[in-house]
């Protein structure tokens, strides 16, 4: 049974063409969900940056950039919890697509909370989802979130300020491997209140002789103005 706290994010979702989503993923490992987020719920999202239950980690005592960034190590606030899993469910159906394409044997649950009890399982107990804050010369280095035994191939990223009038620079950006080839980048075309599924860290692609794994990272490039707030949620927890 679904919470009844998810009904009108859900129904968000709903206007999206999943298929055409699926295709996007595909074809570019992301897909753009435009003005999935409204101005009042975009800023509202921002201001917990500064929540007291949300613990800093800067970028710089990690080697990856310079800024900072906000985990909820005690569970996200619950709108972002409720979204988080309506977006699993359904990702889930396009994951085993991948898996199955990729010729692996492991299958996601259809539920979120029965595929964290599996990371729990596993060992897997960190939170990843967080936000992000950038001031001028802040920048995250290309990274991938794939550490632990299970992880989910996609996960989202918003943007929580505006573009121009809030800050300049800090475009979302994505490079993408191919075997004996050069490294593909690619910029997401983010705008305020703006959503993308991205791919984690792995897609397959079809090529002449099949299908592949290509290897995928992101970043963002630095903030030139102004500040930067993003979000990015995660499916999986690390070790």
């Amino acid at each position: 049974m679904r919470d009844s706290g998810m009904t009108a994010f859900d129904t968000d979702l709903d206007r999206f063409d999943w298929a055409a989503i699926g295709s996007q993923l595909d074809a570019e490992g992301y897909a753009l969900l435009p003005g999935l987020l409204g101005a009042d719920t975009a800023r509202s999202l921002a201001r917990q940056v500064d929540a007291p239950q949300a613990r800093r980690a800067s970028l710089e005592s990690s080697g990856l950039g310079r800024g900072d960034l906000h985990y909820f190590d005690a569970g996200l606030p619950a709108p972002l919890e409720h979204w988080r899993a309506a977006f699993y469910r359904r990702l889930a159906v396009h994951a085993n697509r991948w898996n199955e394409i990729l010729g692996v044997r492991a299958h996601y649950p259809a539920e979120l909370g029965e595929f964290l009890e599996r990371n729990r399982n596993a060992g897997q107990h960190q939170a990843q989802s967080h936000l992000s804050r950038l001031g001028v010369e802040d920048y995250v280095a290309l990274h991938q979130r794939n550490e632990g035994e299970l992880v989910f191939p996609m996960q989202i990223v918003a943007l929580l300020s505006e573009p121009g009038a809030g800050f300049q620079g800090g475009e979302f950006v994505m490079t993408e491997q191919r075997p004996r080839m050069q490294s593909r980048p690619l910029v997401v075309p983010l705008k305020f209140g703006d959503a993308a599924i991205i791919a984690t860290a792995e897609r397959p692609f079809q090529g002449s002789k099949g299908y592949y794994r290509v290897n995928l990272k992101h970043a963002l490039s630095r903030v030139r103005q102004g500040e930067r707030i993003g979000l990015e949620l995660s499916f999986h927890d690390a070790p």
